[in-house]
């Protein structure tokens, strides 16, 4: 596994589709040199939405490089950074990542939260409701990480220290969610993973009735 990109963005004005306004800091740019992250995320990175996002649970925003390739086989040209992400890696995706998961990115220590769950900004980033329904149905959306150690983030390879959830990729994880109706046992067990972040055990538990 190797960190390609580090990525930040400010909060900026947009246009959708039907002429509305909307603001959001999901367009991210590429940095050079380490990056400084804390509790918070990367410094210099913005969130528009504190309701939704930001915060502890959801410092940092990963995405697998790989995946492009895959969305670009299936006519979808997405240019990397599409998914709002802080950080573009080689060689793991949703699929691989598991929850828990504990890294060493350079100096500072990251463990994966919480799958991302795609949602009405995405959309309106990519110009695409289909493409944000494909996200969900193919486990695509890519997963937040809490800052465990802060520290640089520098573009290099990355370091596994722990894995205490294998077999809970991120994409089961979020797949177990978007079915948990039809699937409760499947949702129930994932809400018991220690290292989930208490917003998505709480959910989890929630739709499998919990």
């Amino acid at each position: 596994m190797r960190l390609v990109e580090v990525r930040a963005g400010r909060v900026r004005a947009f246009v959708d589709r039907e002429g509305r306004p909307w603001r959001s800091a999901i367009a991210k740019e590429p940095l050079s040199g380490p990056v400084r992250v804390d509790r918070e995320g990367l410094v210099g990175d913005e969130v528009a939405d504190r309701k939704h996002h930001g915060g502890p649970e959801q410092a940092v925003l990963a995405y697998g490089l790989g995946v492009y390739g895959a969305w670009r086989a299936e006519g979808h040209e997405l240019p990397c950074g599409s998914f709002g992400e802080n950080l573009v890696m080689e060689g793991v995706d949703d699929h691989e990542a598991c929850i828990g998961d504990v890294w060493n990115l350079g100096g500072a220590i990251l463990q994966i939260s919480q799958p991302r769950q795609p949602c009405e900004t995405l959309a309106r980033h990519v110009g695409s409701d289909e493409l944000v329904e494909q996200t969900w149905a193919l486990g695509r959306g890519g997963w937040y990480l809490r800052v465990l150690t802060p520290g640089s983030i520098v573009p290099g390879p990355i370091e596994l220290l722990q894995r205490p959830h294998p077999g809970w990729t991120v994409a089961r994880v979020l797949r177990a969610f978007d079915q948990a109706r039809r699937h409760p046992e499947e949702a129930r067990a994932a809400s018991a993973l220690a290292q989930l972040s208490p917003p998505w055990r709480a959910k989890l538990a929630l739709k499998a009735g919990d």
